[in-house]
């Protein structure tokens, strides 16, 4: 077999894998559209605040006349992981969920909707300011990660043009 019939052979499946699929942010890309495009929901927490902040970074910040509207419910559960021997919890794990809609403001309807769920631990060892420092800390970690998952979620969904 010729070095050209190998070549050949080895780029004939990259190219049937391509077919069909449209890059995030291309021309005709989910990422795209949604660019500057969606209005999250106002934030009524600090949990609210930071995952609106990263949607908004990912997505872009869009004014009053965006096409799309991403209405969120976040859950946040806090359960104890370790216990000293004092009988002290020492570690948290923090788990969230964020129910999502991305609907079309012209039409009405609802374009895509999910809920993601993910956790992030944070230790309770040192003084009452470093458990809070902490704690806080896990938060932004967790937003980061749950509108990470929503971003990528929505840039699959198949958005009409």
């Amino acid at each position: 077999m010729s070095l050209y019939n190998r070549r050949t052979l080895i780029a004939l499946p990259l190219v049937l894998a391509a077919c069909g699929f449209t890059p995030v942010y291309g021309p005709d890309g989910s990422g795209s559209q949604l660019r500057g495009q969606v209005l999250v929901q106002e934030p009524s927490s600090q949990a609210g605040y930071l995952l609106t902040q990263r949607l908004e970074t990912r997505l872009g910040r869009s004014g009053s006349a965006a096409r799309y509207a991403l209405d969120i419910t976040i859950t946040l559960e806090e359960d104890g992981l370790a216990i000293n021997a004092a009988g002290d919890i020492i570690r948290f794990n923090l788990t969230g969920i964020v129910d999502f809609a991305l609907r079309d403001t012209v039409a009405g309807s609802v374009v895509t909707s999910g809920k993601v769920r993910n956790f992030t631990a944070y230790s309770a060892t040192g003084t009452t300011v470093a458990t809070l420092a902490a704690e806080r800390d896990a938060v932004e970690r967790l937003m980061i990660i749950l509108a990470d998952q929503i971003t990528a979620r929505l840039y699959a969904a198949d958005i009409p043009a």
